[in-house]
């Protein structure tokens, strides 16, 4: 089992949106960055824990856990031309990007990006890195224990 930091911006995609949808599933799409992306494709698997991450937002952080629950399949927004995601050069026959179905579990308390780095333990999370923007970026076995953690205090 993997552990992963997803980033969504609260007002594409909440957490109270996952949490309010039908068996609290949602399709993960619009990745356009392609480390992001083959971590989707080539790493993440069924029963694979996330973080769901607010970004972008007066308040980012971690605002509740999620799950993959599907394999990867083609990104419908690349094929549409009225999307913000859309891209020219793929076709239904040779997708560029994919999308991943992910669960929600819980709703948490936010735990902020500015907590999270008063956290010693936390230190080497790729989030806390300068310059790291990925939208998707694994979380080791520790680190999600310590946020999980945190999260029932």
């Amino acid at each position: 089992m993997r552990y992963w930091l997803m980033k969504s911006e609260p007002d594409e995609v909440s957490i109270d949106d996952v949490m309010a949808s039908p068996r609290q599933t949602t399709a993960w799409f619009g990745v356009r960055n392609y480390q992001a992306r083959n971590f989707m494709r080539d790493q993440m698997q069924v029963g694979d824990g996330v973080l769901f991450y607010h970004s972008s937002c007066p308040e980012p952080g971690i605002a509740g856990l999620a799950e993959i629950v599907s394999t990867p399949y083609p990104d419908a927004s690349q094929f549409d031309a009225n999307s913000k995601y859309y891209d020219a050069k793929a076709t239904p026959e040779q997708p560029r990007w994919i999308s991943i179905d992910v669960k929600g579990t819980r709703k948490t308390r936010l735990l902020s990006l500015a907590e999270m780095r008063t956290i010693s333990a936390l230190e080497e999370m790729v989030v806390l890195q300068k310059g790291s923007r990925l939208s998707i970026t694994p979380v080791t076995p520790a680190q999600w224990k310590t946020i999980v953690t945190l999260l029932k205090e």
